[in-house]
């Protein structure tokens, strides 16, 4: 007789950022669920990551937004099928069952904090909160050997940001990757990796003088999510902006600089062991009173200097070699 199955009913939230923070609990049900099988639903920039998590019987790609009708439309089958488990993230609300109604346990809009404790909190896990964890399969993992093959360590960059306010500029990027990877820096001989989207290619123009040609890996615009997550596992440091390839590094276990500015670090910030996030001279609430709404069209890390970036990563290497 066949094992009876654990329907997961997996409604992702629609950032990117928020998906991979929240990814653990995926991880979580997959281990420790009695023989689960997923459905997973999430919009078209989030559903790739999830594309190689085994146990999955359907990855349904959804541009529903969050109104109070959601379940119509293409959803509606959902509705009527008994789940052990509903996680909805956008709504903040997981239950047992979608039918019949029980009571659900729900965030409070009043509990401000950490994206990846808000979404454990539903779980009832904020005392030990699942850490971000993206599956990727043997062909996935294949072609990201393939893509970085060789001896010498990775510097893996990804500059570009969704709104300008929170990008540093690109040249002090690709002066941080020259200091790191020249003669007597602490990556010295190593290698350059840049990651962004195809739409970013012009903006990640400044990063790539950062190393020569031959000793260059430039995957902008050229892989996949899931790609993007295997080849920074094999990364000896990452530094990013406030942006998914962030949250990508730090899941993957990389030592991470997350650059920040107008945005809230004590909700964004990448989770993990070695992650240090670095600002400039003025405070989250300083760059606020100068735009309250956050959405001027000026960069707000214009303070933050490549001195002070080289030199977060050079102690950020120097604790994990005196750990290990």
């Amino acid at each position: 007789m066949a094992a009876k199955t654990f329907p997961v009913l997996f409604i992702a939230p629609g950032d990117l950022r928020e998906a991979v923070l929240s990814s653990g609990l995926l991880k979580k049900l997959h281990d420790e669920a009695p023989n689960p099988k997923f459905t997973i639903i999430a919009n078209r920039r989030v559903a790739p990551l999830f594309a190689d998590m085994p146990k999955i019987e359907q990855l349904v790609v959804t541009d529903r937004t969050r109104s109070g009708r959601r379940w119509f439309g293409p959803l509606g089958p959902f509705r009527a099928r008994r789940w052990a488990l509903v996680v909805d993230l956008p709504a903040g609300v997981i239950a047992g069952r979608l039918r019949p109604r029980g009571k659900p346990l729900r965030r409070g809009d009043n509990e401000p904090g950490h994206k990846l404790l808000d979404a454990a909190r539903l779980m009832r896990l904020e005392d030990e909160p699942p850490p971000p964890f993206i599956f990727t399969s043997a062909a996935t993992e294949a072609k990201a050997e393939a893509l970085t093959a060789g001896d010498t360590p990775i510097l893996a960059i990804a500059p570009a940001t969704d709104w300008i306010g929170k990008a540093w500029p690109p040249e002090r990027f690709g002066e941080v990757a020259r200091r790191l990877l020249s003669p007597g820096g602490p990556l010295a001989g190593g290698r350059l990796m840049i990651l962004g989207e195809k739409s970013e290619m012009h903006e990640v123009e400044p990063v790539r003088g950062g190393a020569s040609r031959d000793s260059t890996i430039d995957l902008v615009g050229k892989i996949d999510l899931l790609t993007a997550a295997a080849v920074l596992r094999r990364a000896r440091l990452f530094l990013g902006s406030d942006n998914v390839f962030s949250q990508l590094a730090a899941a993957a276990g990389v030592p991470t600089l997350a650059l920040f500015g107008p945005s809230d670090d004590r909700i964004w910030r990448p989770w993990g062991l070695d992650v240090r996030v670095v600002r400039g001279a003025r405070s989250l609430e300083e760059i606020r009173r100068i735009d309250p709404a956050l959405s001027a069209q000026v960069r707000h890390m214009v303070d933050l200097s490549a001195d002070s970036v080289v030199a977060a990563a050079e102690t950020l290497l120097e604790e994990i070699a005196a750990r290990d």
